[in-house]
Order: C-alpha cells, then sequence, then structure tokens
C-alpha cells in the first residue's frame, strides 16, 4: 500500500476473504473489530476533555456548538445535534451536513468536494467568534469539512477536527485534533463501521459531558427533557419523584401545572413556589442543576441526601 493511504481506507488482513466465510465467522469477525473501538476513544479522554473545556465556554457565553460534516460523518453530527434540543433543552447545537436535509437519506453527488459550500452553509447560521466547530471526517481529508475548518479560524472560532488518521490534513487546520485510531474497516473503506461507532461515541461525550457541566443535567437524570410523548411524561414524572421524594400524583400535578417545563415542576415542589415564582430562580442561562440541588439542601429533600453531592 502507498504510504499515504489513509489508515480508514487500509484493507484489514483479518477479514480477508470476508465473502467466503461462513456466516458466524462473518459476524465474529466484525464483532472482534468493533471491540477496538472502545479502546481507541479512552486513549483520546485527554483531549476530548480539553474539548469539552472550550464547548462549556462558548456556551455560556452564547456561543454554539457546531457539528459539520459530509457522508456517514455529517449524518452523525446531524443526529447529536438533533438529540440535543429534546435531552437538554437547548438550541445550541447545530448540526450542519453537506448537500443539506435531502443528504440525510440519499447521497448528493459532489457536495464534500466543495470546500466553498461549507464556508456558505456556515454563513448562512451567522457562524461567528463565539462558536466552536467540530470537523468530522474519517479520513480527515474531505474538501468540505476541511474548507469549513479554514472559515470559521478565520472568523477565530475554535476549531476541533473529529477524525480516525491521526497524520489527517484536518488535524493540521484545526487548532486541535480528536483522532481515535480504530484502524483499517472489516469492509475496506466502509468507514460508517469502526470509524463511524467511534464518532458517535465521541459526539456522545462532547455533548453529555457538556451539558452535565453546565447544569442541564441532575446527577444522572434528565432534567430538561422535553416532554413530547406519553413516554417521556412517565419519565418527567419518575424525575419529579425522585428529586423531590414526592409521590406520583403529586408530580403529575406539579408537571401540568408547569406545562410540562420539569425544572420549573421540580421547584415548584421543592419550594412550594408558584410556577412564576418557579421561572424567576431558573433566570436565563442559569445552571439548573445548582439551583435544584441548592433547594434540595434548604429543604432537607432524602433525594439530595441519598445521591451525594458532585460538583456542578
Amino acid at each position: 500500500m502507498p504510504t499515504h493511504t489513509p489508515i480508514t481506507e487500509e484493507e484489514n488482513p483479518a477479514s480477508a476473504s470476508l465473502d467466503t466465510r461462513p456466516l458466524p465467522e462473518i459476524l465474529r469477525i466484525i464483532s472482534r473489530e468493533d471491540y477496538k473501538v472502545a479502546p481507541a476513544v479512552g486513549k483520546v479522554l485527554p483531549r476530548i476533555a480539553k474539548a469539552v473545556e472550550w464547548i462549556v465556554e462558548a456556551l455560556a457565553d452564547g456561543g454554539r456548538l457546531i457539528y459539520l460534516g459530509a457522508g456517514t460523518s455529517g449524518r452523525l453530527g446531524v443526529l447529536d445535534a438533533a438529540e440535543c434540543g429534546p435531552t437538554f433543552g437547548t438550541d445550541q447545537v447545530i448540526g450542519i451536513l453537506a448537500g443539506g436535509p435531502k443528504a440525510m437519506f440519499r447521497a448528493v453527488e459532489g457536495a464534500e468536494d466543495d470546500p466553498k459550500r461549507a464556508a456558505s452553509d456556515l454563513q448562512k447560521i451567522k457562524l461567528s467568534h463565539r462558536d466552536v466547530l467540530v470537523g468530522i471526517a474519517a479520513s480527515g481529508r474531505t474538501p468540505y469539512t476541511l474548507g469549513g475548518l479554514r472559515y470559521a479560524r478565520k472568523l477565530g472560532a475554535r476549531t476541533i477536527a473529529l477524525t480516525s488518521n491521526p497524520s489527517a490534513p484536518m488535524n493540521r487546520v484545526a487548532d486541535m485534533a480528536i483522532a481515535p485510531v480504530t484502524g483499517p474497516e472489516a469492509l475496506t473503506g466502509s468507514t460508517r463501521m469502526k470509524a463511524g461507532t467511534a464518532q458517535k461515541l465521541v459526539l456522545n461525550m462532547l455533548s453529555t459531558a457538556s451539558m452535565a457541566r453546565l447544569g442541564r443535567v441532575l446527577s444522572n437524570r434528565m432534567i430538561n427533557v422535553q416532554i413530547s410523548n406519553t413516554k417521556l411524561r412517565k419519565r418527567a414524572v419518575g424525575i419529579l419523584m425522585k428529586s423531590t421524594g414526592r409521590n406520583a400524583a403529586s408530580a403529575a400535578k406539579a408537571l401540568h401545572q408547569a406545562e410540562g417545563q420539569l425544572p420549573v415542576a421540580i421547584l415548584m415542589l421543592l419550594e412550594g413556589a408558584s410556577k412564576n415564582q418557579a421561572k424567576r430562580l431558573l433566570r436565563n442561562g442559569a445552571n439548573v442543576a445548582k439551583i435544584v440541588r441548592q433547594a434540595q439542601v434548604r429543604t432537607g429533600t432524602q433525594a439530595h441526601r441519598n445521591e451525594g453531592t458532585p460538583g456542578c
């Protein structure tokens, strides 16, 4: 193989003649390769931690976390961004996919090869120096993503490259590189497999850890979950019960009175406050977990004593 071939494009000797193997062996080969992903991500945890610090700083200052990518990489960014609204009650995480929304379901020819299109897409969302841009590309050389990173750096935004190739061009363009090395794929060049799994794990960490540090998580509970269906309403009632020590009937009533706003309902129960009083406590940009923990301490809520007091 030429030395310039990205590791994600190399052939994997462990899966040679994959098509001739018995089905159980095909699955064992893929499974053995998948087992390499989590350890690879574990090796780059210090860089992920630094990235989270940047993201928290940006979001606290009114900036945004923006994912940018093409193909599988871009779709994974859009997926994580789409889940942040209903999970954490925030609109500060945005996913941009080369080719636009239609590219989620069907490849858009040539979309990933145009670096100028990335700059145009970022201009549409008014990217600024207050934002953090995460460029995602398994190979680390996608022109669209490279163009977006270069444009972001010109504006003074912090940039992070998420790749699976430690020597990728993107890693030299961005302020920081996160590159879990997952090795050649079981199916040569199919980076939707190990590389894509590693990207998903890292994106989970970036968004979840950032939201935890910003107080949008209480203990391990989604206290900002947006209630859009019956399942989530039941989950919210359970979170209310665990966070306040109240019974199901009281929790459901408070949730109804709070018009489905879970943090408001929690404070209504803990403080005996009205909906408007609870809303005032949850001023714009407030660390919700910190406010709730303070209320738990004041009221001596059993739920607080049971779960400890990790920092917020």
